[in-house]
């Protein structure tokens, strides 16, 4: 059990890591590309990444866990990532950093209601309340303003949300037994299935010379390969081995590593008020993890 524990600890790490550094990615891209062409080819190569890796077709059990799938990639691929990804390019991203790492606390309400084991507990939202403080000084660190921008922010909460449904929904996929791997893909499967109607009411483009832009290119291969199939993979993996609350906690960290990132690669200077906010969000994060009393609700 314990074993457990430390295996679903360590992929929850590693994938905040890289979602933390996707942020770069995305900015970059959406100089050029639309959201919905960039969500759209890194799950087109994430699925293929998955195929290559497990050249296996998934059997299901019963019809019925097909709906599981598609409630998945709709929330978890196409409604999160366009929510995202959109109110990028309409409000400041420190808003949309603030607003989409209180996924957790919807991800704890939903789970607790409609999964077992996954009550609801004291030390969370002290937990929540601290890292949501410390994201806050790292976003708003003396080098920006707090700019309020209605749809923009609504979207934000919006993809907060539906990644707190994607949790419940890949946790319950886990629960039956698949394959990580191939359930994964099945996931991306009808994420990608559900973001083509969005063709007909989003605007795209044709210019293929993009395509041979080596920096974009190496950016849509990182999204696709390590942010897509590599670290669904190994999230699904950590809810399935720690829970769908305890994994969704450790979505605080991929502010610090977009800091520590933007420190690192785009030579920013971090001021003292984000150092505080990195050690606030850090230790959000241990006060959400630790045990603490049940909420209990009345049958």
């Amino acid at each position: 059990m314990q074993n457990h524990n430390l295996k679903g600890h360590a992929a929850a790490f590693f994938t905040v890591i890289i979602w933390g550094t996707t942020f770069i990615s995305t900015k970059v891209l959406l100089k050029t590309f639309t959201p919905l062409e960039i969500l759209f080819i890194r799950f087109i190569i994430g699925y293929l990444a998955l195929w290559l890796i497990a050249p296996r077709k998934l059997k299901l059990q019963t019809k019925k866990h097909e709906l599981l799938f598609l409630a998945s990639g709709l929330c978890g691929v196409t409604l999160y990532f366009l929510f995202e990804n959109i109110a990028l390019t309409i409000t400041l991203a420190s808003n949309v950093g603030v607003i989409v790492s209180i996924a957790p606390i919807f991800t704890a309400v939903f789970a607790h209601f409609f999964l077992e084991g996954e009550r609801l507990k004291s030390s969370f939202f002290v937990g929540f309340l601290t890292a949501i403080l410390g994201i806050f000084l790292i976003s708003y660190n003396g080098s920006s303003v707090l700019k309020l921008n209605p749809i923009g922010d609504i979207l934000a909460v919006l993809a907060a949300i539906v990644w707190g449904g994607y949790s419940v929904f890949s946790k319950k996929i886990s629960n039956l037994g698949y394959p990580t791997i191939e359930a994964t893909r099945r996931i991306f499967f009808y994420g990608i299935l559900s973001m083509l109607p969005a063709f007909l009411f989003l605007p795209v483009s044709n210019e293929i010379d993009r395509f041979a832009n080596p920096i974009h290119l190496l950016n849509l291969l990182y999204l696709g390969f390590g942010a897509s199939a590599l670290c669904f993979v190994t999230w699904n993996l950590a809810a399935k081995l720690l829970g769908a609350v305890k994994a969704s906690v450790y979505i605080y960290i991929i502010p610090v590593v977009t800091v520590i990132t933007s420190v690192i690669i785009l030579k920013e200077k971090i001021t003292l008020m984000a150092g505080v906010g990195t050690l606030l969000t850090i230790l959000g994060l241990f006060l959400s993890e630790k045990k603490g009393r049940s909420l209990k609700t009345s049958d």
